[in-house]
């Protein structure tokens, strides 16, 4: 994306040159509609957008915040805020440039003025780079988030500024981040409590993406660590994996090849990311029918190839989403969303419009 339109700002190095860029027309039939969102609402139900028009099927009754992980598309942006709900940018900024003073302050200039061009109500940081503890990096992220912060909230009064991070703030993924700061100076972390696979310490055994004790065990940390409840959104996979078994046992392990990543031996990486809609279609034709695994609290399934491999399909559905949700009340966090909202059938079945429908109401208690 580049810089376009909106604001005023002052570059001084040598020379002081002011440079300023009017906002587009606003795209709205109502113009009030170009009106940045500045309502919190409790819960927060925080959706990532990835593709085409299924935004027209969310549950806009529950939907706050929508992440652009697409194309900015101004029909999505005047329908949202028409729904009182937020749109966001999507910020992604390489490491080196992070570092550098200069051009961070520069990123954080463009994207505020990116977000007043097409009237939107502020930003998700996802960076998911690895960091190491107190290195360059670690002081630069904060700084980043600090930065981010302060100028979207002066420039566009009651914006949102949200951070991603992974399931657990113990260095995830050499994810070495400083959690309470980061936490402390934006407006809430999106809790990313999926890929809890990664990197598998123990046995390369298939596991659910999103184990209840092991996503439990995550919040815990991140309270326990000083960042307050609401200051978390939980968000859960609306997708699976699909693992090929090098072998499986006759209580269901299913053994993996190794795959390694960031330090670990094994990873979800040996397996393939699949869409809930994939899997609502294929579960009946399976092996296995639906399984149920008590201790992971998550549903799986077997299923055979056309070579004749034995598959291990690890998915969440609304049975092992509504003891999170129930969780998330329990425990008082800020909400919930996940990634992403594009992963289920918005289609005219019958049985795909009930799974959707079951999926959406999941989310909270």
């Amino acid at each position: 994306m580049g810089v376009s339109g909106g604001g005023c700002w002052v570059l001084s190095l040598l020379l002081v040159t002011s440079v300023c860029a009017a906002a587009a027309a606003c795209p709205c039939s109502e113009p009030a509609l170009c009106q940045p969102i500045t309502q919190t609402r409790d819960p927060e139900v925080y959706v990532f957008y990835t593709r085409g028009k299924n935004w027209k099927y969310y549950d806009w009754s529950v939907v706050t915040t929508v992440a652009l992980f697409a194309p900015y598309d101004p029909e999505l942006m005047c329908f949202a805020h028409a729904k009182g709900a937020r749109v966001v940018l999507k910020g992604d900024v390489p490491l080196p440039d992070i570092v550098d003073a200069q051009n961070r302050s520069a990123w954080v200039t463009q994207q505020v003025n990116l977000a007043k061009s097409q009237y939107l109500d502020g930003i998700n940081l996802d960076i998911e780079q690895a960091v190491l503890l107190y290195s360059p990096e670690y002081y630069a992220l904060t700084a980043l988030v600090q930065e981010t912060t302060e100028a979207f909230h002066r420039e566009i009064p009651g914006s949102q500024v949200t951070f991603d991070v992974a399931w657990s703030p113990n260095c995830v993924d050499i994810r070495c981040y400083n959690y309470t700061g980061i936490a402390d100076l934006c407006d809430f972390l999106f809790v990313m409590s999926y890929d809890e696979q990664s990197q598998i310490w123990s046995d390369c055994i298939a596991g659910a993406n999103a184990p209840y004790n092991k996503t439990v065990t995550g919040y815990e940390e991140f309270i326990n660590s000083g960042i307050p409840p609401k200051k978390l959104v939980m968000g859960v996979p609306w997708y699976g994996y699909d693992y090929t078994c090098l072998q499986l046992s006759e209580d269901n392990r299913c053994t993996l090849e190794k795959k390694p990543f960031r330090g670990a031996e094994c990873s979800d990486a040996v397996g393939r990311q699949v869409p809930y809609r994939t899997i609502m279609k294929q579960l009946n034709s399976s092996l296995s029918g639906r399984l149920w695994d008590d201790e992971q609290s998550a549903p799986y399934y077997h299923y055979k190839d056309s070579q004749g491999q034995i598959h291990q399909v690890w998915y969440d559905d609304p049975q092992s989403i509504s003891l999170k949700a129930a969780y998330i009340k329990k425990l008082g966090l800020r909400g919930t969303g996940m990634w992403n909202g594009d992963l289920l059938d918005y289609s005219s079945d019958p049985v795909a419009q009930q799974q959707t429908k079951d999926m959406w109401k999941a989310l909270l208690p």
